[in-house]
Parts: structure tokens; C-alpha cells; sequence
């Protein structure tokens, strides 16, 4: 059981920086401050964004919001080692070395402004990972009151397990949407419930707003029938179908879009009925369920 309470829906903080918008520090304390006022109160990081600086651009839009740091909470990721002007690189490679893991941490403290990370999670899994090294950096780390809790991102339920074995795991971040909703069928919520470990989902809107093919059309038709009935937005809707899976899904919501941001909030507004998620699913499969 997780240490730290998150948000309902978490704002995913990639694009606010140089992969996206390139926020200024009035402009970053300007976003943290709409999420907030929308009750989303938690905020996805990588130490990757912005080709590594996105955190330190965050830590200066949170200094000057001076917002309490503890009404809020922090997530971060590490592991990945990107080629750019930052690193001393040649390629693109993964390291979960004690030293590595504990280095990074104390990078995305001093960039972040703050003391704690309420969560770090493991960007993503390497082939070379010794799950020894990583429990005993993660240990360390609580120990030290430098990260709240710990988990993983893009793990199947094996390479989970390898780690879980060594320091308790209680989140993974993956990929889930009306979309891609192959965590259902593939093993991987199932595993997430049965070791109590809570998922939290990048892309959750997935394609629908991005790809125009015969699936979203189909999906459309549905979506456009409980948007009227709900009385919610497009996005609502995509997020309720998530929110209402057992395994308790934090979705990660990537827009920089006010007007979005209100619009994912809808979602926490009622919950979608069964049988409205079951036409939503097989709207996404093209076929009845089995």
C-alpha cells in the first residue's frame, strides 16, 4: 500500500518544456496553478524531458508560484540515459547502478526545489538490471527521506516481479487506453491487482484524437451518443471508461490545454454506466466480447 495519495488524474509535465511548449518560469507557475485550482494536484516527471531540462525548468515555475510543497506531490523517473548536449553519451542506453539511481534522484531534487520526490519510479526496464543494486539504492533513498515511495514504468508483470522480489513495488505507469487496452488481456492489471500494486497510465486519450481510421470512427459514433447523455466532454468520457476499471487507474494527462484540463476533470463527475462501457469496449475490439 502506497505511503502517498495521489491525485485522481495527474498532469504529465513532458510537453511543457522544450519537447512542447517551452514554458517560462511565469508560464510554468501560470500551468502549475491551473491544475491545481482544477484539483490535480500531482505531476508526472523524467528526468529525459526537455533533453533534461524540463525539471529544472518546473522547480523555477514552482518556486514562484509559492505554492506550499506539501500540498502537492512530485513524481520522477530515471534509468534512461539519452545522447544530447547534457550527457557525455555516444548512445542511447539504460542505468540502474546504485550510484546511477541515487546520482539522478539527487539531480531532479536540486532541479525540482525540493527535498523529496513523493514518488521515483523505474523509466523503463533494462536487460542488464540487478534487482540487489536497485533495492538497495531505493532503501537508501527512503531511508534518507529523499523519495516517499518507489515503483516502475512500462514493466511487464516478470520484469516487475524481479524487482518486487528485492523492494516493494506499489506503482507502474504504463500505456492504457480505449485504444491500446491490451493491459487487460495481456496479464498486466491483472498482475497489477493481485500484488496490489496501482497502475497509472500515460496516452490515456490514446489515438482517438490523433488518428482518423474505421476504429475511431466506431468509437466516435459511441462517444458522441454519452456525451449527450452524460452531459460531459469527448475527453471525460475517454477518461471515465479508465477510471472505472478495478484496478483503480491514475490517468496521466499530457495536454497543456486549460479548457482540456477542465474537460479531463469531468470525468470524476459521475461514473459511466456498464453497459456504456461495454459498448465503448467493443466499439474499440470491432467485434462483441466473447
Amino acid at each position: 500500500m502506497s505511503v502517498v495519495k495521489f491525485s485522481r488524474i495527474i498532469a504529465g509535465t513532458m510537453n511543457w518544456g522544450v519537447w512542447g511548449k517551452h514554458y517560462n518560469t511565469f508560464d510554468m507557475a501560470k500551468m502549475i496553478h491551473s491544475c491545481i485550482s482544477n484539483n490535480i494536484t500531482s505531476f508526472d516527471h523524467a528526468d529525459i524531458y526537455g533533453d533534461y531540462t524540463n525539471e529544472s525548468d518546473f522547480g523555477n515555475g514552482l518556486k514562484e508560484s509559492r505554492i506550499d510543497r506539501t500540498s502537492i506531490q512530485l513524481i520522477s523517473k530515471c534509468g534512461i540515459q539519452m545522447k544530447g548536449t547534457s550527457r557525455n553519451n555516444s548512445i542511447k542506453h539504460y542505468d540502474y547502478s546504485k550510484d546511477y539511481i541515487i546520482w539522478s534522484v539527487e539531480q531532479s531534487l536540486k532541479n525540482l526545489q525540493t527535498d523529496y520526490l513523493d514518488l521515483l519510479l523505474l523509466h523503463r526496464p533494462s536487460p542488464l538490471m540487478q534487482a540487489e543494486e536497485i533495492a538497495a539504492a531505493i532503501d537508501l533513498l527512503k531511508a534518507d527521506g529523499k523519495i516517499l515511495d518507489f515503483g516502475v514504468s512500462n514493466f511487464t508483470p516478470f520484469q516487475s516481479d524481479i524487482i518486487h522480489q528485492k523492494t516493494k513495488i506499489n506503482f507502474n505507469q504504463i500505456e492504457f487506453s480505449l485504444t491500446h487496452f491490451e493491459a487487460m488481456s495481456n496479464g498486466s492489471l491483472d498482475h497489477m491487482q493481485s500484488q496490489q500494486i496501482t497502475p497509472m497510465c500515460w496516452a490515456p486519450l490514446g489515438s482517438y484524437f490523433k488518428a482518423e481510421n474505421e476504429n475511431t470512427y466506431n468509437i466516435k459514433q459511441i462517444i458522441t451518443e454519452l456525451t449527450a447523455k452524460y452531459g460531459v466532454s469527448e475527453e471525460a468520457i475517454l477518461l471515465s471508461w479508465i477510471l472505472k476499471h478495478p484496478a483503480g487507474i491514475l490517468p496521466v494527462i499530457g495536454t497543456t490545454n486549460p479548457e482540456r484540463i477542465k474537460n479531463s476533470i469531468q470525468s470524476l463527475s459521475f461514473e459511466m454506466e456498464l453497459q456504456d462501457w461495454f459498448a465503448l469496449y467493443m466499439a474499440a475490439l470491432e467485434k462483441e466480447v466473447p
